[in-house]
């Protein structure tokens, strides 16, 4: 087969783009809180009384993550009383806090559009690598997307099936689109419905593009990123980095930004990594072990915890949170970093 040149590849992918975006403009936070009861399931029974959320009123559950800033560096000895939570400008009482103590969802969501394929061999085995180190309570499910979404595999602590469902993932079709609104609508849709209400709940895109158009058979990126925010979900995501994709991603970011002056909407994964308390971490393909360690180091040494707002309205709008740290941390620690979710939606009658 003969190979096509790289530039004239990249010459393509402007063009299919400048295409898109004139079909567009031609074609012219969110809640995390839920009423619930919840209880430890038979897998979960080693987990301590005292660490199991009972409750039958609102909870708001925040996870967060604390790094050093100059160093980038994991901070993992904070205590209860280190944090400071803040609804609209009014204090609020935190009732329970761990670390590495609930079991996580990870719900891998895999991109299989566009010009390029995020998922090659290197890829592949990095994650099953990384994947197989979570603890035995911890589950993954396995999603692919493009211009629709498949469920490959749902919530699952047999490692065996989790690692057929990875390396049956279906071929990539650069004739298909990255339809960011519909994945994450549906992930999260999926995270509401099986992940673990026990548990913390983590959405791991691989892609190559972290910008895109809504597609217009889905959800608005408004709608998907409210999806997102009621699941409960921290947005990661893992880019594998190269020259190609540094290509099609700033064609993609140039696209946005020009279609966007013309009314066009656009699903942004690092916004959303960013108001949900997550990160987007890049690197070479072939030293992706390194970037999804350290993803699973993070998400072991995240802190979660939750309160019951003062704020006993029922009524739908949006919260604004703030997390502080105590005064006195940073002397002992150095400049520090809160990665936390930013805002959710109150409950509503």
């Amino acid at each position: 087969m003969k190979l096509i040149p790289t530039k004239f590849k990249l010459s393509l992918i402007l063009v299919t783009f400048l295409l898109a975006v004139v079909m567009y403009l031609s074609s012219t936070a969110l809640t995390q809180t839920r009423e619930r009861t919840v209880a430890p399931s038979r897998a979960e029974a080693n987990i301590k009384v005292a660490e199991i959320i009972k409750t039958d009123v609102d909870l708001v559950t925040i996870d967060a993550l604390v790094l050093q800033k100059n160093t980038a560096r994991v901070v993992g000895s904070l205590k209860q009383a280190d944090f400071l939570v803040s609804e609209d400008g009014n204090k609020q009482t935190i009732t329970h806090f761990s670390q590495d103590n609930l079991p996580l969802s990870v719900l891998l969501l895999i991109d299989r559009g566009g010009c390029l394929d995020p998922f090659g061999s290197e890829v592949r085995r990095a994650a099953k690598d990384a994947l197989s180190r979570l603890k035995p309570s911890d589950e993954v499910a396995v999603m692919t997307y493009h211009d629709t979404v498949e469920l490959r595999q749902g919530f699952t602590r047999d490692r065996g099936l989790l690692d057929r469902a990875i390396n049956w993932v279906p071929e990539h079709d650069e004739r298909a689109n990255h339809c960011l609104n519909i994945a994450f609508d549906e992930a999260a849709d999926y995270m509401m419905k099986a992940g673990n209400q026990n548990g913390r709940r983590v959405i791991v895109v691989i892609t190559g593009v972290t910008r895109n158009w809504d597609c217009p058979n889905g959800p608005s990126h408004t709608a998907a990123t409210h999806s997102v925010f009621e699941s409960g979900s921290v947005v990661t995501g893992i880019i594998p980095k190269t020259p190609e994709q540094a290509a099609e991603n700033g064609f993609m970011r140039w696209a946005t930004r020009f279609g966007r002056i013309g009314g066009v909407h656009y699903l942004d994964v690092q916004k959303l990594a960013d108001e949900t308390g997550g990160e987007v971490l890049r690197d070479k393909p072939e030293e992706l072990d390194q970037t999804f360690n350290t993803l699973i180091e993070h998400l072991r040494t995240r802190y979660s915890f939750s309160f019951v707002s003062t704020n006993k309205k029922r009524d739908g709008t949006v919260r604004k949170l703030k997390i502080d740290l105590a005064d006195g941390v940073e002397k002992s620690q150095g400049r520090l970093v809160v990665k936390a979710r930013r805002s959710y939606v109150a409950p509503k009658e």
